[in-house]
Parts: C-alpha cells; sequence; structure tokens
C-alpha cells in the first residue's frame, strides 16, 4: 500500500466494532473486515443474483458477484491514486449490495410495495442489516461486526428517521456530514462500473447496437479513437476496447479532479474530510455530463427495452406471491425462519422476517421456491 495521506482514514485510529474484539494478527482491522465480507454467506450467494439480466439467461452477463469485483477493482485503483486506504474501499465495495433482492432493482421494488405499511425495504438499508445481524456466523456476536468506517461506507444514502434508528452510523445523515474519501470513492467506483458493464452486457445480448451507443458522446469519441487506431481489430474486442478506455477516461477524470477539490480545501485529517459541506470525490464537468448522458441513454434503451420489463414483470410476480404466500401462512417458511417470527412481538417485526428471507434469495432460489409452493412461472419471454 502506498504511504497514506494524513486525511486517509486508519485502521489504527478506526472507531471500531460494536462488539470490541482482540486485535487481528498479520493484517489490519479493515483487511479483517474485507475478509469477512468475503467469507459471507451473502456474499456467495451474490454470484446468482442479477445484474441486468437474469441468472439462468447466461453464462456471459454480469451477475451481483462479478460486478462487486468489478467496483472493488475500480475502487481500489482511485483509492491508491489518491493516497487513501485501498483495504477499506475495497471492504466497502464488496459490501455494497450485499442487501440487494433477486431480480435485482424490480425485485428491491416490489418487496418495498410489499412492505410499504410494515416499514418499507431498501437494498441499501439491508446490507448494513446483513453485515449488523442477518450474517450467522461467529459464537461472539450476530452479523459480522465490521468497523464503523466499513459499515459508514456501506450505508450511502439514508432518510433521517431511518438514520435516527442506527445509532453511530447514521448520525452523519442527521448533522450532515461527509463519510470518509474511501466511502465517497466506493459510491461512484459503483456508477462508473455499472454504467459501463451494463453497456457490455447490453450488446451482448443484443438489446444494444453499435449505431444506438454513437448517439452518446462517451462511447462514441472512444469507439471512433479504437476503430482510427485498430481498424481491422474484429467487433468484439473493438466493443471491449472502447469500454476499457470509457472506464480510463471516467476514472482518471475523477482522480484529477478529487485531487483539485482536495488541494482546495487542504485537510489535515478525516475530520476535515467530514465537516466538509460538500463531496470532494467526483467528476470534472467537461466528463460529467457524458456520464449523465450515457446514464440517461441507458435507462430509456436498455432498462426500459420490452426483453428486460417482461424479466421484471416476472420478477416483479414472484417476490409479491412468495411474500403474500409466507404472510398468509408462515408455516411454509423453513423451520428456522418460523422459529426467529416466533420470538417478534408485533406484524412489522414479523414482516420483516419474511423480507429479510425473500431479499436473502438468488434468483434461482426464488424461482425454484415459487415453483415449490405456487406452480410452473409464467413464461417472460
Amino acid at each position: 500500500m502506498t504511504k497514506l495521506a494524513d486525511y486517509a482514514a486508519r485502521s489504527e485510529t478506526s472507531r471500531g466494532r460494536n462488539y470490541p474484539e482482540e486485535k487481528p494478527v498479520h493484517r489490519d482491522e479493515f483487511q479483517r473486515d474485507r475478509d469477512r465480507i468475503i467469507h459471507s454467506a451473502a456474499f456467495r450467494r451474490l454470484e446468482y443474483k442479477t445484474q441486468v439480466f437474469v441468472n439462468h439467461e447466461g453464462d456471459m452477463f454480469r451477475t451481483r458477484l462479478t460486478h462487486s469485483i468489478e467496483v472493488a477493482q475500480i475502487g481500489r485503483s482511485i483509492a491508491r491514486a489518491l493516497g487513501v486506504n485501498e483495504d477499506l474501499t475495497e471492504a466497502i465495495c464488496l459490501a455494497h449490495d450485499l442487501g440487494h433482492t433477486p431480480f435485482g432493482h424490480a425485485g428491491q421494488d416490489e418487496l418495498n410495495n410489499c412492505m410499504k405499511e410494515y416499514g418499507g425495504f431498501e437494498h441499501n438499508l439491508q446490507s448494513l442489516r446483513v453485515v449488523d445481524l442477518l450474517e450467522e456466523k461467529y459464537a461472539d456476536f450476530q452479523g459480522l461486526n465490521l468497523t464503523f468506517e466499513t459499515r459508514e461506507g456501506i450505508l450511502k444514502h439514508c432518510s433521517v428517521n431511518n438514520a435516527r434508528e442506527l445509532g453511530d452510523v447514521g448520525e452523519r445523515f442527521i448533522n450532515k456530514l461527509q463519510p470518509s474519501l474511501e466511502a465517497q470513492i466506493s459510491n461512484i467506483a459503483d456508477e462508473i462500473a455499472y454504467n459501463n458493464h451494463d453497456v457490455d452486457d447490453g450488446i451482448r445480448a443484443g438489446l444494444l447496437g453499435i449505431e444506438q451507443l454513437l448517439e452518446c458522446e462517451l462511447f462514441r469519441s472512444e469507439y471512433e479513437t479504437v476503430i482510427a487506431k485498430y481498424p481491422a481489430l474484429v467487433e468484439r474486442r473493438t466493443i471491449h476496447e472502447t469500454i476499457r478506455r470509457m472506464i480510463n477516461r471516467l476514472v482518471c477524470d475523477l482522480i484529477n479532479e478529487t485531487k483539485v477539490n482536495i488541494s482546495a480545501l487542504s485537510p489535515t485529517s478525516i475530520d476535515d474530510i467530514r465537516n466538509c459541506d460538500h463531496a470532494l470525490v467526483a467528476l470534472g464537468e467537461d466528463t460529467l455530463e457524458p456520464s449523465r448522458e450515457l446514464k440517461t441513454f441507458l435507462r430509456k434503451n436498455l432498462y426500459q427495452h420490452f426483453h428486460v420489463h417482461r424479466m421484471t414483470h416476472k420478477a416483479r410476480l414472484v417476490i409479491r406471491s412468495l411474500f403474500q404466500a409466507f404472510a398468509a401462512d408462515a408455516r411454509l417458511l423453513p423451520h428456522d425462519v418460523q422459529h426467529k417470527m416466533d420470538e417478534q412481538d408485533g406484524i412489522n417485526a414479523r414482516y420483516r422476517i419474511i423480507s429479510d428471507y425473500v431479499a436473502g434469495m438468488t434468483d434461482r432460489y426464488a424461482l425454484s421456491e415459487y415453483e415449490r409452493i405456487i406452480g410452473p412461472v409464467m413464461p417472460g419471454q
């Protein structure tokens, strides 16, 4: 690791864990966090959770697991260039989607509808719930008992009402403070990864065409550069080279702009970062607009494509039907989940247990549960 800047998060000055533990041997606190995340059941399940395309549609599409690894790679590169903590950045990046439902955002939206009267559902809050409570591996505590700094980074956004229920990790949303630079990096690395890699998956699925993508300045400028330099390159490699250059352009601009922002603030500690009235990790204006243009393009041409909409229609049906079936008859749930429900008082708490169970499913497990309990899934495409 490169020498840390004065304003970087440091393992030795961490605000600690909810349950005190002896210091780790041969690794620091943030490395321990990363390792616990990698070894968690929730992290393994990401292999079979949707990024854009449902898991069973093909082996070459990205999953939440491959996406999280790609985010971590981008995040570490940015952290290294800015002189902040790579291990903390990696831990946050790897954990940011642990609370995602099966079937991506469609699953999240439908589960939120199901939970509307009982506290709602939001995958970011669920990721924190996973690491704080739902993982069951250690003898001395529930969850993974991660450091404050990793938990802070996982919680990217939060309403003030929810923040009041979260203790120390919710305080910055009440007091309008910023998170660490490592957390800010993880947030933008996520967006850079999914925007650009969804282009790749969209082309691979045949839902996006080169002519369409040339409408976007970010794609067009890099594609034309690749074509001019490598005119004989086959299309598959041309696309990969284009997307590689798109990511590199965004990352380099982000690093340069953030260095300017840090220089203007002249922070001498992580507290200076937290007390700043705005995020310091940001794209420059010349790159921010093309990035927004690409995001808008993907929303219109990929995420709202009829093929994807058919998948999301099926996803909503599965999530809604499972939730309603379990709410109507808890005996359909596995015994350990039933026991958790028996320990709860009040319908909100009981429905939260059902929500936890459904959210923790993989795509294929949710489909198989639907077929076992309700019947064959209606064709979606």
